[in-house]
């Protein structure tokens, strides 16, 4: 070996600082580093893949490169990409469940994650797209965050968080998809955009429960969990599923998008699930032309609703086109314009939630 050259204990510790991007954990601590050669300022280096068909085997490939590559005496890296073995993959599945099982992690009364169930009476009030921007700025505050999309049937989470790829799974265990920050999981990582999902309520809990346990979660800070609309299944489940969680309604000012929302409040309470607060979406309307501000509509629902269910206001959103925009290119409006109206809001929201659930989690005298 040529003195030039990095030692083989100076590589080690190169890439034991490399991430793999889904499991968020160190490629040596995972299992992933094969064979590892050094001869002088060549080093090659075998990484072992949880499956062949990785779709961030170039991520992976690009950041063991550039690890090693940062070495002194490196002069070429040659990256080997191979996938790990049956026992192998068995193994790393084991391990990143604790050897639980498929067990919900977040039942046990020693989790730390918060679970927020984000809920609405009818469609259309913008639910998931609260629920989104919610998640990624409690990641942007240094949160880890989940988002579960459980609204099975209208799937939405996946474009609004921009994201066109499958999700991989570690034998039975599946990794949520990263991006911005939150690790997603939904039935759209699973089936095409235009396919539709058609089944009865057994096959609903069944995808559900698998959804929650037998999901790589990685022990978040924060599980957001949109609901769909309604009182149907779906709120049913989850409730049995994350019995620690809390719910979060979101309503438009309308007194009629109220009245359906305080359904599912009752719903909650009939399944034991503490509402934390209401969140009051299109809100007002600002012309861009005049700066005129216009109560699209009117009747203050969301200030009625909280008053009723005796919990805080979390805030008010404001209508924008731009959240729609930014929803269908994939770039939530607190990325793609943090200092809008809405952005602002939702920051604020964010704000309020914990304290919200930090009252709803107090014992009462």
């Amino acid at each position: 070996m040529s003195e030039t050259g990095p030692t083989p204990a100076e590589v080690g510790a190169a890439l034991a600082g490399v991430e793999d991007p889904e499991l968020r954990r160190s490629i040596v601590a995972l299992g992933m580093v094969g064979d590892v050669a050094i001869d002088g300022g060549d080093v090659r280096v075998v990484i072992k893949l949880t499956v062949a068909g990785c779709p961030l085997k170039a991520e992976i490939q690009k950041r063991v490169g550039s690890a090693v590559a940062e070495l002194g005496g490196v002069e070429r890296v040659n990256v080997v990409m191979d996938a790990m073995t049956d026992d192998e993959r068995r193994s790393l599945r084991s391990g990143l469940s604790g050897g639980l099982g498929n067990t919900s992690p977040f039942v046990d009364e020693s989790s730390d994650t918060v679970v927020v169930a984000v809920a609405s009476g009818k469609g259309g009030v913008g639910k998931s797209s609260v629920t989104a921007n919610l998640a990624v700025t409690l990641a942007s505050q240094g949160s880890s965050v989940g988002l579960l999309d459980a609204d099975v049937y209208g799937y939405s989470i996946p474009r609004m968080m921009g994201v066109t790829r499958q999700a991989v799974m570690v034998e039975d265990l599946m990794m949520p998809v990263d991006a911005h920050g939150v690790r997603l999981m939904s039935i759209g990582f699973m089936t095409s955009d235009d396919n539709p999902v058609i089944w009865r309520g057994p096959m609903l809990h069944k995808a559900l429960t698998s959804f929650v346990s037998d999901t790589y979660w990685d022990d978040p800070d924060y599980l957001l969990v949109d609901l769909p609309p309604g009182t149907g299944d779906v709120p049913l489940s989850i409730a049995q599923l994350l019995p620690r969680a809390s719910m979060v309604i979101v309503t438009t000012p309308q007194l009629l998008a109220q009245r359906v929302a305080r359904r599912a409040a009752a719903m909650a309470q009939r399944v034991d699930l503490p509402v934390a607060g209401v969140i009051e979406n299109m809100s007002w309307f600002v012309a861009p032309d005049t700066g005129a501000r216009y109560e699209v509509f009117s009747g203050g629902g969301g200030a009625q609703l909280a008053d009723e269910l005796g919990v805080p206001l979390l805030g008010r959103i404001p209508l924008e086109p731009a959240v729609a925009v930014a929803g269908d290119a994939g770039t939530p409006i607190v990325v793609s314009a943090p200092d809008s109206d809405a952005a602002r809001a939702l920051l604020g929201i964010a704000d309020s939630l914990g304290s919200a659930l930090r009252e709803t989690a107090a014992p009462t005298a």
